[in-house]
């Protein structure tokens, strides 16, 4: 059996070990322990997935190992799929191999192409290539349906499988419990040729809807459920996004999972753990076909790995879908949801998600990450490489008073500072070019008529630096008829420009940022902050909804220097003194700047 997707022979794959910097993890045991012993080395690739026969007639298998990463295309991704992204990638990187995109499409009333694209676009974002080859088209469990029938076949007639024709309700109350066992259909015993019969009927759409489904005959007394003659087909008229209505049944995910790991001759199945309890059923499945010569020896294995837990953050689709659907977001892509397109909008970076998924590690019991690690990493990634700006929030105008009678009536002195402040080894960085004149903008928060202990900023009398500027002195301020301040009031101290000879000549405790009223921009920012107030927002039964952050998004319009006004969307800045920005990737345009903060300077979660 071969399938319609395009071959896809990944190149041979090198002989490094891998990279000794990364942490061992009982996967990496795994996968080092089967390479030593050559678990696999005896595979045959036949270009394509396929059964037995097809990878018979192919060559040695140029990849090590195969993982895969099998998204179902009924949702957009999140931060827990980055984890899983990364692990499944990754490993086959650094050991030799390759990782298969494959989509688990076999549920046709919730999937979509949306998703698919939104999917595809989720990886190669992230950094990875699959299936071997930069242009390789994904897979799909669906060009798999003719195959899995077969099998299916190939099971009733080996007296493995059975259709039944039970209820819902009697299936349900027939199963058992964990302390009582399960109770034989009565039409378990009907011989492989009538079961034959009936299923073939199922193909061909001759009943209704959820009248019967196809069961593999296992052990209904058996302690694990899962065992108890689990559901493998059933009947869904439903129109498939890529099959369309070619089949009026579906294989069951439990099913089709292994059954698409072996036809790609997946070596590692890695999954999250709920799944630990399904794994008997995907090696009884396995042995069933190997045993009938459908499919190759050796089978996958599975291996489970504890699934991300995240402080201030749900991931179950469902609950991400109500935020969305009950409008309190903005869509699948605000910058406050855990989906990869909200990160991504958010301002994450690929080499943050992949540092934090390196950092937390891969074990087998379950633990709560607190989200300070994710931004941690986008404050390390960004540090080195986010140019530096300067831009006011909350803006009160600041006058020079003297300065037409020291510098000359209207005025512009250039000035400049470097974007990057520590730039890495062998790389130069740019300088950043700005005004001053009489009028400049400053954080109202820097000035205080008077001050409380220990305040080093603007209050009558004392001296500061413009970053970038001159050191002045502050004399006072305007007031309103209400008693608000309009405008802080100060003398510019001449010759004391940084970068100039007498930079140095007046001492001061501190430096406040500032832009110039002359070529300073009004942009629209967006201070986004943690979208729940609780760190366990849906434990325990609790309506997460209840949880919500009032205070998740504050929109202030800013007043920023030139080089800002000048990014493009995903260009990615530290606005010195608030934090880390970036060009909203869909609002952001020339003329009308639209940044959102990313993550701020410090963990002020943390106090």
């Amino acid at each position: 059996m071969t399938t319609s997707t395009p071959a896809n022979t990944p190149a041979a794959a090198p002989e490094a070990a891998p990279e000794t910097a990364k942490t061992s993890n009982f996967l990496r045991q795994i996968i080092e322990s089967d390479l030593d012993k050559g678990t696999y080395a005896s595979r045959q690739w036949g270009g394509t997935p396929g059964d037995a026969a097809h990878h018979a007639k192919g060559q040695p298998d140029p990849a090590k190992i195969r993982t895969r990463f099998p998204p179902e295309p009924n949702g957009y991704l999140h931060i827990g799929h980055a984890k899983s992204i990364c692990i499944n990638f990754g490993l086959a990187r650094d050991y030799g191999g390759v990782c298969h995109l494959r989509f688990d499409d076999t549920n046709p009333e919730k999937e979509d192409t949306e998703y698919v694209n939104s999917i595809i676009d989720a990886v190669k974002w992230l950094g990875f290539d699959w299936n071997g080859s930069p242009n390789a088209a994904p897979y799909q469990a669906s060009d798999y349906f003719d195959f899995m029938y077969r099998a299916a076949e190939y099971l009733v007639e080996a007296g493995h499988a059975y259709v039944d024709e039970q209820t819902v309700e009697q299936m349900r109350a027939n199963r058992g419990d964990f302390g009582k066992p399960g109770v034989d259909s009565p039409f378990r015993a009907r011989t492989p040729a009538e079961n034959l019969k009936r299923f073939r009927e199922m193909r061909d759409g001759e009943h209704e809807d959820g009248s019967m489904v196809l069961r593999a005959k296992i052990d209904m007394a058996s302690p694990n459920i899962n065992m108890r003659d689990p559901a493998i087909y059933r009947i869904r008229r439903a129109t498939h996004h890529n099959t369309g209505d070619t089949w009026c049944i579906y294989p069951m995910y439990t099913y089709a999972h292994p059954i698409e790991d072996a036809l790609e001759q997946i070596t590692h199945s890695l999954c999250t753990l709920e799944f630990e309890d399904q794994r008997p059923f995907y090696d009884w499945l396995l042995e069933r076909l190997t045993e009938g010569g459908l499919l190759g020896n050796p089978p996958p294995r599975q291996y489970e790995f504890s699934r991300l837990n995240l402080t201030y953050v749900i991931t179950s689709k469902r609950k991400l879908a109500q935020l969305v659907y009950d409008h309190k977001v903005s869509g699948w892509d605000d910058p406050r949801m855990p989906t990869i397109v909200g990160l991504r909008r958010r301002g994450y970076t690929p080499e943050s998600l992949q540092v934090f998924a390196d950092r937390i590690g891969v074990t087998k019991s379950d633990s709560w990450i607190d989200y300070s690690t994710l931004e941690g990493c986008l404050r390390e990634d960004l540090e080195l490489k986010a140019f530096r700006g300067m831009a006011v929030l909350n803006p009160v105008k600041l006058v020079l008073t003297n300065w037409d009678e020291v510098m000359g009536a209207g005025h512009l002195e250039p000035c400049t500072l470097p974007s990057l402040p520590h730039p890495p080894e062998g790389v130069e960085s740019p300088e950043r070019h700005f005004t001053i004149g009489k009028e400049v903008w400053i954080e109202r928060e820097d000035f205080e008529e008077v001050p409380p202990k220990g305040y080093k900023r603007l209050f009558p009398g004392n001296k500061v630096r413009l970053k970038g500027g001159y050191v002045i002195e502050c004399t006072g301020c305007t007031k309103d008829a209400d008693g608000k301040i309009t405008e802080v009031l100060a003398t510019v101290v001449p010759d004391t420009k940084s970068g100039t000879p007498g930079a140095d000549s007046v001492k001061v405790k501190a430096a406040i940022t500032w832009v110039g009223v002359a070529d300073g921009v009004n942009a629209e920012v967006r201070m986004y902050d943690r979208l729940f107030l609780e760190a366990q927002p849906d434990a325990g039964g609790k309506d997460f909804i209840e949880g919500l952050n009032p205070s998740s998004l504050k929109t202030v319009t800013a007043i920023v220097e030139p080089s800002l006004a000048n990014a493009m969307p995903d260009d990615k800045f530290q606005f010195e003194r608030h934090g880390y920005f970036v060009a909203d990737r869909l609002d952001h345009q020339p003329g009308k700047p639209v940044f959102n903060l990313a993550v701020g300077l410090k963990d002020s979660w943390g106090k």
